[in-house]
């Protein structure tokens, strides 16, 4: 008998994932920790728009918080999204 729970899980995984902005925002967060500000400015969004991303990628248990003052820097901390992301993400292989 199969357990479908474990592919609702990936499957929730993915649908956090699948938008482009999103990914975009895990891609940038794989290189170095960024707060909202840094995000916007390069997505070139509303910050609402990326606060309500990362309330999603948070919720999915992919990136965390820590505040740091006023601001809040976020990470990546699920290693399986990270690693979706940068199959997703690197260079194409050429096929002749």
């Amino acid at each position: 008998m199969i357990d479908l729970k474990k592919y609702e899980e990936k499957a929730e995984k993915l649908k956090a994932l699948a938008h482009p902005h999103r990914l975009c925002i895990i891609r940038g967060l794989l290189d170095n920790k960024c707060n909202v500000t840094k995000m916007q400015e390069c997505l070139n969004i509303p910050q609402s728009t990326v606060s309500q991303h990362l309330i999603r990628l948070k919720a999915a248990g992919i990136i965390s918080g820590e505040r740091n003052g006023l601001e809040i820097c976020y990470r990546v901390v699920d290693e399986e999204a990270a690693e979706i992301v940068r199959l997703l993400c690197k260079e194409p292989i050429r096929i002749s």
